[in-house]
């Protein structure tokens, strides 16, 4: 269980994972109130394809180490006509995934359809609204660059989730995820 600092908020890293772009975004929380403390994007550099993996992970370990975060969240790979896009997208994750467990970092993952559900209502909003509301919900003056709002909205969406789970765990009511049996759809 992370305690949470002295203030009673949990400092959330929030990562959008792309293999030509990554948006991160810190924030701290109570679960209520989410309060702005750094945003970016990497623009992934290297010749090869390993390199810009490699060049993800410590770049994401930099972010790591300065803001030291105590929770961390990944948007989950969403399924894509092309395959070889969705192969690199889940080689950015695992090279993202990777800089938060080396440093003994539990990382929550969320469906892109459940982040844009939480942070603006609607699991079909698009870019421009969840930039939106993001703003919104941080109190931000400035446009944000769409992965780094996209990072924020992952730490919102943690943030908000992880206090309902709570709760629910408390009660006894936990989650069961589904699961997919060959030929007979969904089950719990």
């Amino acid at each position: 269980m992370i305690t949470p600092r002295p203030n009673g908020l949990i400092r959330v890293l929030g990562i959008d994972p792309g293999s030509v772009i990554t948006g991160y975004g810190l924030i701290e929380s109570d679960g209520a109130r989410s309060f702005h403390l750094a945003h970016g994007h990497i623009r992934v550099k290297g010749d090869s394809f390993p390199e810009r993996l490699g060049h993800i992970h410590s770049a994401l370990s930099e972010v790591i180490t300065q803001w030291q975060p105590q929770e961390v969240a990944i948007e989950q790979v969403f399924l894509s006509n092309n395959p070889m896009s969705a192969l690199k997208l889940g080689q950015a994750r695992g090279a993202a995934i990777t800089a938060a467990v080396s440093r003994q970092l539990s990382v929550a993952e969320y469906a892109p359809r459940l982040v844009k559900k939480v942070v603006t209502g609607s699991g079909a909003a698009d870019k421009h609204q969840v930039q939106a509301m993001v703003r919104a919900l941080l109190q931000m003056p400035d446009v944000l660059q769409v992965d780094a709002a996209d990072g924020l909205a992952i730490a919102i969406c943690h943030a908000h989730s992880r206090v309902a789970n709570a709760a629910l765990a408390k009660n006894g009511l936990g989650i069961t995820p589904r699961k997919r049996v060959r030929g007979r759809g969904l089950r719990r």
